[in-house]
């Protein structure tokens, strides 16, 4: 039985994912996430509690599974930000979901707020070990790493959907890419050592 509950909890947020990413919270339906999880409506209250809570688990997940995809790394900030770049090339839904969380639910939640901080304590050692331009503060070096991994996928009128909605051709995907790395790879990069 727990088996077939952990398998109809998978399916309702596979199914939950997919119809927020679409929708948003508000114009999501539970029928639609039920009928697309093979799933009973009622189970969704039950493991959920409403679609709002749903909504939070879905995108805790979703923010979990990319933290473990794409560990942090405040040492090599460049390469980080092009492993985030590629892991929402590889899933195009998240940003999405993200969108729709800062319209419709807006502020952090306290693990969001737990893991900013997290990475900003990291940012801050490797700014004292002169890894990182310690002329910016770690939250605004943070915000700026994000930002700059995530730009191409939320540029209104930007080639995210490709002119046929099917996605990048690899050569812009390689550019866009790599411009990525770049722009974090100046802006992160440790002042020249004095006299050098």
């Amino acid at each position: 039985m727990a088996r077939d509950s952990t398998a109809t909890k998978a399916r309702l947020l596979d199914a939950a994912f997919s119809e927020f990413a679409a929708y948003g919270i508000a114009g999501a339906r539970v029928d639609r996430i039920a009928e697309a999880a093979q799933a009973n409506k009622r189970l969704i209250y039950v493991y959920y509690g409403n679609k709002e809570q749903l909504f939070d688990v879905v995108l805790q997940r979703a923010l979990e599974t990319g933290s473990e995809s794409v560990p942090f790394d405040a040492e090599d900030l460049p390469a980080y930000a092009g492993s985030v770049f590629d892991h929402l090339v590889a899933r195009p839904s998240l940003m999405r979901l993200v969108q729709w969380k800062q319209l419709e639910r807006p502020g952090s939640s306290e693990a969001e707020a737990a893991s900013y901080r997290a990475k900003t304590e990291v940012l801050e050692r490797a700014q004292r070990a002169g890894l990182v331009d310690p002329a910016l503060a770690p939250a605004d070096i943070l915000t700026l790493v994000m930002g700059l991994s995530q730009a191409w996928f939320g540029a209104v009128g930007g080639p995210a959907a490709g002119p046929d909605g099917a996605g990048w051709p690899p050569e812009a995907l390689a550019r866009h890419r790599a411009a990525v790395v770049e722009s974090v790879r100046r802006l992160v990069a440790p002042p020249p050592a004095a006299g050098a």
